[in-house]
């Protein structure tokens, strides 16, 4: 919603402005498609060139993530760290080879079940699951775990931001193809020399229409969509973490309500429950 209103306002101000003095938005309106089609075709073109084909998939849903509102909320991470707290306890009253069921078989689990707002987002649940899963082993300590723990988030965090930089690729080339439109313009107004002042001066107007719409929609679109999903990606990475250093404090030794607050404690403030809110949600649950 948010985006939308950010255009709405940003075509309002131009547009009104220059209306308001005396523009004429005719001369726009009619370079419109054709400058449209030439910036956008060989943005495309570039693009695909550009990129691999996982990297184009990943800035596609990217791109529609902008529109949706953020999962990652205060509700949610409730829910994640009471999942975490449950899990943590049964492994500790009931000893850890307890939990071998609910690991192996998510989706069948109830404490997993419990939360559906995390247990079934498929990244979290394998990111949990293949964790506890080395600690019912035992064949690893903390240490290396948390070493592994740091490569998987890091390799996320790389393919999610390759999304990213794609689209700041694109929004950076715009211009320049802005400015190959204006170009093309040109040629063909030169092409013309001989017409009447009036149908010439309208024909460079046309020609320049390219260089703004390149600026326009390169830092009045597509930069701020992705500034946008870095925003989302961090939010994501943000969620692996609060898992890891849960699953640290509890293997240091810490007890469940204890290592839950390890991972309370690495949230953005904007969306970390504060200590009683968690406590009375993990009481509650």
């Amino acid at each position: 919603m948010f985006v939308i209103v950010g255009w709405l306002l940003a075509l309002g101000c131009i547009f009104g402005v220059y209306i308001a003095h005396g523009g004429n938005i005719g001369v726009i309106l009619h370079a419109l498609p054709f400058e449209m089609i030439t910036i956008f075709g060989a943005a495309l073109g570039a693009f695909l060139a550009n990129n691999q084909m996982k990297v184009v998939k990943a800035s596609l849903k990217g791109l529609g993530e902008c529109f949706k509102g953020s999962k990652f909320s205060k509700a949610r991470y409730l829910e994640l760290l009471a999942l975490m707290y449950d899990i943590l306890q049964k492994a500790r009253k009931e000893g850890l080879m307890s939990i071998e069921k609910d690991v192996e078989d998510p989706h069948s689990s109830p404490l997993f079940q419990k939360y559906p707002t995390v247990g079934n987002d498929h990244h979290v649940t394998e990111f949990i699951t293949d964790y506890l899963r080395m600690m019912v082993s035992g064949n690893l300590n903390a240490h290396e775990i948390e070493s592994l723990m740091d490569s998987e988030i890091e390799t996320h965090h790389q393919e999610e931001h390759a999304a990213v930089a794609a689209i700041a690729r694109l929004a950076g080339g715009l211009p320049a193809f802005g400015i190959v439109a204006a170009v093309l313009g040109v040629v063909n107004t030169m092409g013309s020399v001989g017409q009447p002042p009036a149908v010439l001066g309208g024909m460079i107007g046309s020609a320049l229409v390219g260089t703004f719409l390149g600026i326009l929609l390169a830092y009045g679109f597509v930069e701020p969509l992705g500034g946008l999903l870095e925003q989302k990606v961090e939010d994501a990475g943000k969620e692996f973490q609060c898992i890891k250093t849960t699953l640290l404090a509890s293997m240091q030794g810490y007890a469940p309500q204890v290592a839950i607050e390890f991972g309370r404690k690495v949230l953005f403030s904007g969306d970390r429950p504060s200590f009683s809110e968690l406590e009375s949600h993990v009481k509650k649950k």
